[in-house]
This record gives C-alpha cells, sequence and structure tokens, in this order.
C-alpha cells in the first residue's frame, strides 16, 4: 500500500499564520491556486482554513474579510495523518469525518497536505494503468 505522502512530496508547502486576514488568505489562495491551508500557530498546526470556510463562516454571515482573523473562522485542530499513513486510511477519514482535506505531519512539523482531489485522482490513474496491462 501506498503512502499518502508518495502524492504530495514534490510539491512546496502552503500555509497561513493564523493571525492574518481571510481576504489575506483568499488572495494568497487565489494567487497560488490553492482550496485549503493549514494555519500555523508558532510552527505548530492549529487548524485548516478552506474555500468552504470563507464562504461559510465569512460570506453567507456578514463578516468582513479585510479585518476577520483566520483563526475566528478556521477549522480547529484538524485531524492530521502522519508521513507513512495509507492513502486507504485517508480515504476512510476523509469519508468517515467530511473532510476534504487532510494535513500530513512527522512528529510536529507539517510535511504536507493531501486532498480528496489528489486521492481520487490517483486512483483513477491507477484503474487506468490496471485497464492497459490487462489490454495487453
Amino acid at each position: 500500500m501506498a503512502s499518502v505522502y508518495e502524492l504530495v512530496k514534490d510539491r512546496k508547502i502552503y500555509s497561513v499564520e493564523a493571525d492574518r486576514t481571510v481576504l489575506e488568505a483568499a488572495r494568497f489562495m487565489m494567487e497560488h491556486k490553492i482550496g485549503a491551508l493549514p494555519v500555523l500557530r508558532d510552527g505548530q498546526l492549529v487548524g485548516i482554513f478552506s474555500e468552504r470556510d470563507i464562504m461559510n463562516r465569512v460570506v453567507a454571515v456578514g463578516r468582513l474579510p479585510g479585518t476577520t482573523k483566520i483563526s475566528e473562522v478556521m477549522t480547529t485542530n484538524p485531524k492530521a495523518v502522519s508521513v507513512d499513513e495509507t492513502v486507504e486510511n485517508c480515504l476512510f477519514l476523509m469519508r468517515e469525518f467530511g473532510f476534504r482535506h487532510l494535513p500530513i505531519t512527522d512528529g510536529k512539523e507539517i510535511r504536507g497536505l493531501v486532498s480528496l482531489r489528489d486521492i481520487l485522482l490517483r486512483y483513477f490513474s491507477q484503474k487506468e494503468a490496471d485497464g492497459r496491462r490487462m489490454a495487453v
């Protein structure tokens, strides 16, 4: 079984500090074409901030993105998985708890963020490869 870290090991890790504003984070996410960010405080993972958080916890309730801090609207204490966690177990956690993103950690250090999309793309590419092998 493949480790989840294999899916994201070559990616740059983007994160945001908890005291930044929603507007700063949204612009950063747009600039880097990403849908979620691990949230750090003093280098430690304290939350996840996603496009869904922007819509549900900021826009829909009339908060101002320029003055609202990430720490006020992030998903706190996110479940994280270790670098050697299996892709299959990550998919189970995502389905069981309704997550779309899981931080990957090595001890207390953030090593990556895997999305449901990452896992599904891996799944379909494996199925495609299996189909080609069967056709030969």
